[in-house]
């Protein structure tokens, strides 16, 4: 959906009204359980599939889970870490394992995309699956891990938001 904003800029006594575009994009967030069938492919939920349309990238997460990316976000990350320092090697060791287990994936047809066995393996993930949407891309959980991350999360959720400059 395309949508206009509209600026009202005061120059001088002159009041002008300018029209700018801007693309409304869905907000990835929620919690969704879903079962990886006997080939590897996951059902996205509703509510992922615009944002996903155009392909992901999946590759390792942080924390044993697996991340996805729609497109557009993807190429925002490669654009962070082509200004890392390859004379650093924390960003050499994040980079190596960032793009080795990244791979390209497109939806088919039902709205599934083949999660690589890789990375399903380096996650723990057999068949059931926790995807947690968070604003920009999602991250793909084995339930029991999730469930452990989440408790041992729960009690330093206010710390972490301070900490963080959360809300």
């Amino acid at each position: 959906m395309e949508r206009f904003l509209v600026e009202v800029l005061h120059c001088g006594i002159m009041w002008y009204r300018i029209a700018t575009q801007w693309k409304e994009r869905e907000m990835l967030i929620d919690t969704f359980e879903r079962k990886i069938d006997s080939k590897g492919r996951l059902m996205l939920p509703r509510e992922f599939k615009q944002e996903f349309a155009g392909g992901l990238i999946a590759t390792c997460g942080l924390d044993n889970c697996i991340l996805l990316f729609p497109m557009n976000e993807w190429e925002k990350v490669v654009g962070k870490t082509d200004q890392m320092s390859s004379g650093s090697e924390a960003a050499r060791t994040f980079t190596r394992m960032l793009f080795s287990s990244a791979s390209h994936i497109v939806t088919d047809a039902q709205g599934r995309i083949l999660v690589p066995s890789r990375l399903r393996e380096e996650a723990g993930i057999k068949t059931e699956v926790v995807l947690i949407g968070l604003s920009n891309k999602v991250e793909v959980w084995n339930p029991e891990k999730w469930a452990e991350y989440r408790r041992r999360s729960r009690e330093q959720y206010e710390k972490s938001a301070l900490e963080a400059g959360g809300y």
